[in-house]
């Protein structure tokens, strides 16, 4: 590091500075959700979860929201993202997530392999 650099990290401290957000979890309670609703304003992005008994019927379904998360953009954006990234692994790891319910009844269940299928690393499963 020149003598130059080393004066301008000591005059802004703040470059070196890292935050470490520790989560208590421990008073949250689980739930289960098969089905989310997305709705916003110009402020706010708010999600609606709940629980579909019969998430493949016909006509009318009527869902009980049993969550609701609201949020701001920025945090949306944010979720967003680690979402994302958390799908991009799973599907490296086991595979495409087949959301056509139609397409997955017909081809192999999720979790095996399909023959001659290349897995993750390079290797015939």
């Amino acid at each position: 590091m020149s003598e130059k650099e080393g004066k301008d990290v000591e005059a802004n401290p703040t470059q070196q500075v890292q935050t470490e957000v520790v989560v208590d979890d421990s008073g949250t309670v689980p739930s289960y959700s098969n089905f989310c609703r997305v709705t916003a304003t110009p402020e706010e992005v708010i999600l609606d979860f709940g629980l579909n008994p019969q998430p493949f019927a016909t006509g009318r379904q009527d869902v009980k929201a049993n969550q609701r998360l609201v949020m701001n953009f920025y945090t949306a954006k944010r979720l967003l993202t680690a979402l994302s990234m958390t799908i991009q692994r799973h599907e490296g790891t086991f595979g495409s997530i087949e959301l056509d319910v139609r397409r997955r009844a017909a081809g192999t269940p999720q979790g095996f392999a399909q023959p001659g299928r290349v897995g993750p690393q390079g290797i015939v499963e």
